[in-house]
């Protein structure tokens, strides 16, 4: 009879303790990633409650199969009040009798300090014991002690060599993070291939982080073809589990439209996914998709909600892109304060773009008292770091002496070094170098070259004063017509300059038919912008009747105009003209003198 009853309890727990015999599939985590033996969900109050009746009295009389039954109810409250204490001891008795499923749980109890005094070392004794019984939950947790350091010395190649134990026995945890350590090369010699076989195995058993693991290896084709789609078929198994980290990757999959068709909505399903776990980068990419539009209708205020939660995770893009949305007020109210405040922080990581910005926050007095010593700090740290814009910038302190000793050559080669990269700023300034002889010899066939590069991007000044350059014949041959064609370029730009000297080349017929209207035409649009120069010929073109009806009104407005911004010809032949008006005519003159006002602007 008593061996029927012991036979009837222990087929109770033999529901538990074979598939929970250590870090199984299934299992809840607890503490550090470690697990512990538990009783199947499914057994009811009553189960337990007859159970316990069987299994004290065999528990007391030394069987240690019902000691880790009746220490695992005790630890998890299962027809007991919950007791740790209690649990452990059982679990002791059982331990010492050689029960490699209560050493596990007594190594466990002892690494999370439940009922005993946290001790490392003791944990891993009874990890040991267990593992060296072949118990693969226990190897497993051997090789996290080493992996760790915990009660051991740091260890990872004898963390592998368990991990491996208790990955040959299909134990998926070990598989995953045996895998995670072939890639890395940590304890074992570096090995994709070998990598990708233990992540497959561990991945195959439903591992979410090994399929979010293995999704990596076939993006990046490291230990296997680069193969997009098996990519994305590894990162949406894990996707589906919850794995944030996959929810985004598959995000940008289709955010990129990478082996699947681009799909912004399903980017930005993904996105919200990985963003609602607090998924850092997840959130920033679901601002950016609101930021442009994509997916969703375009929203800054949402944006920036989002930009927040990444960036109060320290993300340092979030940091910076919402630093500039305060900056430019768009999504949040302006406030340059709390501009400085989040690009500093993404400054602070080394953000080059958040620096150079800082420097202009610094350079300008936004949100800070203007610090031009400041500034350059900023700038130099972006600009070390390739930044062209903080290159410029630095180029101009050092030739302006903002802040630091004014010094050409060190101009020349902050210049030099964003020009390269293309900067049509910095290769209009470089120009300028080299026209002038400042920090290098001065050659203007050096001058002309960068001037070109940066006129071919569109830069208004180089292609003004490469136009200068052509009708001069310096550093290019003399050559009108492209003369022309440079000038009309910077002068359709808006620039007054431009806008003038192309008036003189149609006037003189220089590269063109001449043709007066068409000088009156563009003298005008210059005149218009406040050029004294253009004011006074476009001044003598009316009071001769050249391209326009002569008009002594107009001109005398105009010849008014240039001398007061200083042209002491406007004035001489204001005097001449108003010798040949009328006092009305002139009172007129006067009147639209007073009421003129500049228009800035491209040509209409």
């Amino acid at each position: 009879m008593q061996v029927l009853q012991m036979s009837a309890a222990i087929l109770f727990f033999s529901l538990c303790l074979p598939a929970a015999a250590g870090l199984v599939a299934g299992q809840e985590p607890v503490k550090n990633g470690e697990t512990l033996v538990k009783p199947p969900p499914g057994a009811t109050a009553l189960d337990y409650a007859t159970a316990l009746k069987e299994l004290l009295p065999l528990a007391e009389q030394g069987n240690a199969s019902a000691q880790v039954s009746l220490g695992l109810m005790y630890h998890e409250g299962r027809g007991v009040a919950q007791d740790y204490s209690e649990a452990a001891r059982w679990y002791r008795l059982a331990a010492e009798q050689g029960s490699a499923d209560a050493q596990l749980n007594l190594g466990v109890m002892y690494g999370q300090g439940q009922s005993v005094a946290q001790d490392y070392k003791e944990a891993v004794r009874w990890y040991g014991l267990a593992a060296q019984q072949g118990k693969a939950s226990a190897q497993f947790f051997l090789g996290v002690t080493y992996h760790e350091g915990h009660g051991v010395a740091q260890d990872y190649k004898e963390a592998a060599r368990w991990y491996r134990l208790a990955a040959e026995q299909g134990a998926v945890a070990a598989q995953w993070i045996l895998g995670v350590m072939y890639h890395e090369g940590r304890g074992v010699g570096q090995d994709y291939k070998e990598a990708v076989r233990w992540l497959r195995l561990a991945a195959q058993q439903g591992k979410a982080s090994a399929q979010f693991f293995l999704g990596l290896m076939y993006h990046d084709g490291q230990g296997v073809a680069q193969d997009y789609k098996e990519a994305v078929r590894w990162y949406r198994l894990a996707a589906e589990q919850g794995s944030a980290d996959a929810q985004l990757n598959l995000g940008v999959m289709y955010g990129q439209g990478q082996s699947v068709a681009q799909d912004y909505k399903e980017a930005v399903r993904w996105y919200g996914l990985a963003a609602q776990q607090g998924k850092a980068s997840a959130q920033f990419f679901l601002g950016v998709t609101y930021h442009e539009g994509h997916g969703v209708a375009q929203d800054y205020k949402e944006a920036a909600r989002w930009y927040r939660l990444a960036a109060e995770q320290g993300a340092v893009a979030a940091q910076w892109i919402l630093g500039v949305m305060y900056h430019e007020g768009r999504g949040v109210g302006q406030d340059y304060k709390e501009a400085v405040r989040w690009l500093r922080l993404a400054a602070q990581q080394g953000k080059a773009s958040a620096q150079f910005f800082l420097g202009l926050m610094y350079h300008d007095g936004q949100g800070v008292a203007q610090d031009y010593k400041e500034a350059v700090r900023w700038y130099r740290l972006a600009a070390e770091q390739g930044s062209a814009d903080a290159q410029l910038n630095l180029g101009v302190m050092y030739g302006q002496g903002q802040s630091v000793a004014q010094d050409y050559k060190e101009a020349v080669r902050w210049y030099g070094l964003a020009a390269q990269q293309g900067k049509a700023s910095a290769q209009f300034f470089l120009g300028v170098t080299y026209h002038e002889g400042h920090g290098v010899a001065q050659d203007y066939k050096e001058a002309a070259r960068w001037y070109r590069l940066a006129a071919e991007q569109g830069a208004v000044a180089a292609q003004w004063i490469l136009g200068v350059m052509y009708h001069e014949g310096r550093g290019v041959g003399q050559d009108y017509k492209e003369a022309v064609r440079w000038l009309r370029l910077a002068a359709q730009q808006g620039k007054a300059s431009a806008q003038f000297f192309l008036g003189l080349m149609y006037h003189d017929g220089q590269g063109v038919a001449q043709d007066y209207k068409e000088a009156v035409r563009w003298y005008r649009l210059a005149a218009e912008q406040g050029s004294a120069d253009a004011q006074l010929n476009l001044g003598v073109m009316y009071g001769q009747g050249q391209g326009v009806a002569q008009d002594y009104i107009q001109a005398h407005m105009w010849f008014n105009l240039a001398g007061a911004s200083g042209n002491a010809d406007g004035i001489k032949y204001r005097d001449i003209v108003a010798g040949k008006m009328t006092p009305d005519q002139i009172a007129e003159s006067e009147r639209l003198t007073r009421e003129w006002k500049p228009k800035i602007g491209v040509p209409r």
